[in-house]
């Protein structure tokens, strides 16, 4: 047995020389990894079936946590999405404002709608701007569009707008396409105004686009205030109805013009065409700016 050992030992030694120093057994080794390589393949089996089914249940479980970290993800970049379309929307109009702004000659000052009169009767909006803003009673508002109303109620730092549409208020205007001059009467809705007393044989036609005519040193000239929608005309009448759209979007600007004009109206300003008897609602303290008014 020892005999044996030795000789294998000594065999194993000079095979060992040979392939350092010669490459006699370089076929050899080759024919041998040949027939060895499906014992190794079968050797290293288990190890790789465990290794599979680790993996496996491994990548389940890190599938799973990453999907449920995705969705939050999804959930939280969805939330933001809509802020954004929120905050670009509000960069749209503040875009739409400052144009306007930068068109009109008066000194004008950014307000933000913030709150609603309850009533519906009235047509009023609270604006954050107030009487320690320089804001006066009678001060024209004016959106991206259009004129909106006036300063009707003054507080520190809030006041009061009259909107156009409001049954108490008035404004001369004129057809900007012939100077035709009128006066545009609020009806209680938000999307028509009224050309009240305008002769049957009038120059006026559906489409015509109505301006401020700058009449009773109220609001400035040249704003647009509405467009008319309907022109009715009735033979056994004297006058025409008309019918206008304001171009003031009143019921969804949230960011407004105060214009300052050249001349500051007086303080005490006179009341308005009173309301119909059967209104619930008080009178709003605001200048009317017919004539018939005036002259009172």
């Amino acid at each position: 047995m020892g005999v044996r050992l030795l000789v294998l030992a000594v065999l194993a030694v000079a095979l060992m020389v040979v392939d350092a120093r010669f490459d006699l057994l370089k076929p050899a080794r080759k024919q041998a990894s040949l027939v060895l390589m499906d014992a190794y393949w079968i050797t290293d089996l288990p190890g790789r079936l465990w290794e599979g089914v680790a993996s496996q249940f491994g990548s389940r479980t890190e599938l799973v946590a990453e999907n449920e970290k995705l969705k939050t993800e999804n959930l939280l970049l969805q939330g933001r999405m809509q802020k954004l379309a929120a905050l670009t929307e509000q960069n749209v109009r503040l875009r739409e404002l400052l144009n306007s702004s930068a068109l009109v000659n008066e000194k004008v000052e950014v307000a933000e709608l913030i709150g609603m009169d309850p009533n519906p009767f009235t047509h009023r909006i609270i604006i954050n701007k107030g009487e320690r803003d320089g804001v006066v009673l009678g001060q024209p508002v004016l959106d991206a569009r259009g004129l909106m109303g006036q300063v009707v109620e003054l507080m520190p730092y809030t006041s009061r707008v009259l909107l156009l549409t409001d049954t108490t208020h008035s404004i001369p205007v004129q057809v900007n396409r012939n100077g035709l001059r009128a006066i545009a009467s609020g009806t209680g809705n938000p999307e028509r105004l009224e050309l009240r007393h305008v002769a049957d044989t009038a120059d006026i036609k559906e489409g015509d686009l109505l301006v401020s005519s700058g009449l009773g040193q109220r609001f400035p000239a040249g704003y647009p205030v509405a467009t008319v929608k309907e022109v009715i005309h009735d033979s056994g009448q004297p006058f025409a109805i008309v019918r206008a759209v304001p171009t003031a979007a009143l019921n969804r600007s949230r960011y407004l013009l105060l214009c300052s004009a050249t001349a500051a109206p007086p303080r005490n300003a006179p009341m308005t065409r009173p309301r119909p008897r059967n209104s619930s609602t008080p009178t709003a303290v605001a200048r009317c700016c017919r004539p018939a008014c005036r002259n009172r």
